[in-house]
């Protein structure tokens, strides 16, 4: 490796030998502030919010560095999401419609009603089946 980069060996040892310097000891900090920000955000802040946290807090550095660094770490914010929706090329399920508009029966347990509505989570789409209602008529 030496000869292909043209290094002398002992200089590479030296080299390998000498601590951090002062801007690594600085990346490592920042790169600590930026994982403690983006954890206390649950993983939601991206770098611009995160790099707004870091000047309140009176640190100095720059929008791109923080940007490289949250980058290089594989620290993304969380994306927005959109509502679940049939895959092209799914079949819909029909039901029939044995009500046919007729909101009024005329004895009880003819008719069940009930809703779905969905729920975003951080593990995914939950789907919520509300109670069933009968309908019927009060005499």
């Amino acid at each position: 490796m030496c000869k292909v980069l043209e290094v002398h060996p002992s200089g590479y040892y030296a080299w390998m030998k000498q601590p951090d310097s002062k801007q690594e000891k600085r990346r490592k900090y920042l790169l600590g502030l930026i994982k403690q920000f983006w954890l206390e955000s649950g993983g939601v802040y991206d770098y611009r919010k995160i790099y707004s946290d870091l000047r309140d807090e009176g640190e100095t550095c720059g929008i791109n560095q923080v940007h490289r660094l949250m980058k290089r770490e594989g620290l993304q914010s969380q994306r927005g999401y959109r509502k679940p929706r049939a895959k092209a090329g799914t079949e819909h399920i029909i039901s029939a419609n044995k009500l046919a508009r007729e909101f009024n029966p005329t004895a009880p347990n003819q008719s069940w009603v009930t809703d779905i509505t969905y729920i975003k989570t951080h593990e995914g789409w939950l789907y919520l089946c509300s109670g069933q209602t009968k309908l019927a008529t009060v005499l």
